[in-house]
């Protein structure tokens, strides 16, 4: 784990504080780390009451403003968090949720101590940035799971595969299909063919359904949107 947080680093914080001007916060994903939000920061325009927005105990997420190390101080701020960021961040946190509970099932169905999680952990962490990043990735490239203990390598595929569903994205498009050719019909189905082998190439699924001439709906359900 990092010591210290990166400027404009989104993080999740809990309310330590609340005075007239400052809140007191401290970082969740940083042991022991505290922080300052100014009320200027707070919500754009005048803020009349800071207990409006902040209360003790209340989680919040801010935005990394400056970081003096020597000092140990973390300028934090609350406003500038857009609805966007605020919901990456909420995301991330339920995906490494659902990471820790996937190895606290391998843990307790494989009776391992806190120590062989502990090595675990640090070899995906090698590789990956988190731990619902490495098995996510795991999903396509099974792979991965060579880099830690044999014995363990099917259990903990089997409970990723029932806990994390890759991510799909559906679209449907309507063809219009013609020819003047001798053979057209001939010419549709092999374009149409040459369309579905591409799909299973791309392990994508890809129906086609005919419409009436000369329309074609074709739907294609695939983990990338390109």
């Amino acid at each position: 784990m990092k010591q210290f947080p990166e400027e404009n680093e989104i993080v999740i914080c809990t309310v330590k504080k609340v005075l007239y001007h400052t809140v007191f916060v401290t970082l969740d994903e940083y042991k022991d780390k505290e922080g300052i939000i100014h009320i200027s920061e707070i919500s754009p325009g005048r803020i009349r009451n800071i207990r409006d927005y902040v209360r003790e105990n209340k989680k919040i997420i801010c935005k990394i403003l400056r970081v003096n190390k020597e000092k140990n101080h973390i300028d934090l701020s609350l406003r500038r968090v857009t609805p966007s960021m605020k919901k990456n961040k909420l995301d991330e946190l339920k995906q490494q949720q659902r990471a820790e509970k996937i190895l606290e099932k391998l843990e307790k169905q494989n009776k391992l101590s806190k120590t062989d999680v502990d090595e675990i952990t640090k070899i995906i962490l090698k590789t990956h940035e988190n731990l619902y990043s490495f098995f996510q990735d795991t999903l396509t490239n099974p792979e991965l799971l060579e880099s830690i203990p044999k014995k363990l390598q099917e259990p903990l595929k089997k409970i990723i595969q029932e806990r994390i569903k890759l991510p799909e994205v559906k679209i449907n498009s309507l063809l219009i299909l013609q020819s003047n050719a001798d053979n057209g019909i001939e010419e549709i189905k092999k374009a149409l063919k040459k369309a579905e082998d591409f799909a299973k190439s791309k392990k994508q699924d890809l129906k086609i359904l005919y419409v009436s001439a000369p329309n074609y709906k074709l739907t294609l359900t695939s983990s990338d949107y390109k």
